[in-house]
């Protein structure tokens, strides 16, 4: 590549799995700051990119037959990625499926189910006036412990989530799951998981990807124009 990547971004577990990527493909990039907490994602010129207002999104502008082309959704741009730079999708038709079905897992339940999660338990007890809702946070965190056990025993009898090779789904699963504690998950009962963890993160370009802005995270707890923004109160 001779031009940077434009990617759109803030830091959170959807962010991270971009700046993972982009650091352990060593892909050039350019960062472009969307502070979801302030709103950014509702900007006419993001929503060109990204219309669903969500980050990350990237522009490409060598994109298929050398035209720029933007995306977003996180799992459809690690797909991306991963074709274009022949790398972390494994070597064959079977090793892709098999990315392919973890990567949709993270997108249809690790995501989804961690971002609940979070909410019910972190988030919505601190809001103005606190919505303390114990079915919620019972429903969420049980359902987030099920998928960890699912990883688990994924994990027991293999090195990565998709096979014995570091790929786009760790990428995308590693970040969410890594804020287990949050989710008030425990490792105890989750050895194998707890050893991709650490194998996964001390990888320096998920170190990199995951560093890359972190003095710009809030807390959710407190801020107030965030909470009323992100949950549209």
């Amino acid at each position: 590549m001779t031009k940077p990547i434009d990617l759109y971004y803030w830091p959170t577990p959807n962010g991270w799995k971009i700046s993972i990527a982009l650091e352990e493909m060593e892909l050039p990039y350019t960062l472009h700051l969307v502070n979801i907490g302030a709103g950014d994602q509702f900007r006419p010129d993001f929503l060109k990119i990204s219309p669903n207002n969500r980050m990350p999104a990237i522009v490409d502008p060598e994109g298929p037959d050398g035209a720029p082309i933007s995306i977003f959704e996180s799992g459809a741009i690690l797909q991306y990625l991963a074709r274009k730079t022949g790398k972390f999708y494994g070597k064959t038709e079977r090793d892709r499926v098999a990315v392919d079905q973890w990567l949709m897992w993270q997108m249809g339940g690790v995501g989804p189910m961690a971002g609940q999660a979070h909410h019910f338990l972190k988030y919505a007890p601190a809001l103005n006036p606190p919505q303390d809702l114990t079915y919620a946070k019972n429903r969420y965190r049980a359902e987030v412990a099920r998928l960890y056990g699912v990883l688990d025993h994924q994990l027991a009898r293999h090195r990565f989530v998709a096979g014995d090779f570091f790929s786009i789904a760790d990428m995308a699963i590693w970040g969410w799951a890594s804020l287990w504690q949050g989710q008030e998950q425990v490792l105890d009962d989750k050895p194998h998981m707890k050893r991709w963890l650490e194998e996964v993160g001390a990888r320096p370009g998920v170190q990199r990807g995951r560093a890359l802005a972190a003095e710009k995270r809030s807390d959710l707890q407190s801020d107030r124009k965030a909470q009323d923004i992100l949950f549209r109160r």
